[in-house]
Order: structure tokens, then sequence, then C-alpha cells
């Protein structure tokens, strides 16, 4: 299981079995066991706020992906992000994109 496999398909699954899933996720597999719970809890919400527009039927532009990108980027050394840690959610937000 992959971070991309988690964001797959969320217009037909709730919510409780997404956060599961990416649980699941970070306690079994060793790439991303390094997550921390507060980075767990910004996946999460970065997770909810796509899937309430994938939901509506928008995906997530190209422009929002990289907006959301940059402010972790800058925001690195505040959220306690790492370069891997930056790597993993940049390819889950990649996978968001149109």
């Amino acid at each position: 299981m992959d971070l991309q496999d988690v964001t797959k398909d969320l217009t037909n699954r709730e919510n409780w079995r997404i956060e599961r899933q990416l649980e699941d996720l970070i306690r079994l597999n060793p790439r991303y066991k390094h997550l921390g719970t507060e980075n767990r809890e910004l996946v999460l919400k970065l997770i909810k706020k796509y899937k309430e527009k994938i939901r509506r039927g928008l995906r997530p532009s190209l422009m929002t992906v990289r907006e959301d990108k940059y402010y972790l980027y800058q925001n690195r050394l505040k959220l306690g992000l790492t370069p891997e840690d930056l790597a993993q959610i940049g390819k889950l937000l990649d996978g968001f994109k149109k």
C-alpha cells in the first residue's frame, strides 16, 4: 500500500475509512514510519481538503497543489518536516493533480 492507494477513489469512501487506511499505511509500511503524529495530522488535513473538492466533482488545479507544496516548504522548520517528509507529502499532493 502506498499514499497513492489511499488517495485514489476518494469520492466513494467515508472519512473514517480513509483515516484508517492512512493509519495502517503509516504503522505497517516502513517507508512512512518516520512521520510523527503532527505530520500525520497534516497529511490527514490535506487529504480532507482535497477530498471535499473531489466529492463535488472538482479536481484540484495545478496551482492549488503548487501553493500547498510551497506553504509546506516555507514552513518546514516550524512544522518540523524533514526533506524526506516533504518528498512523501509532495508525492501525495501530486496524486491529486488534474
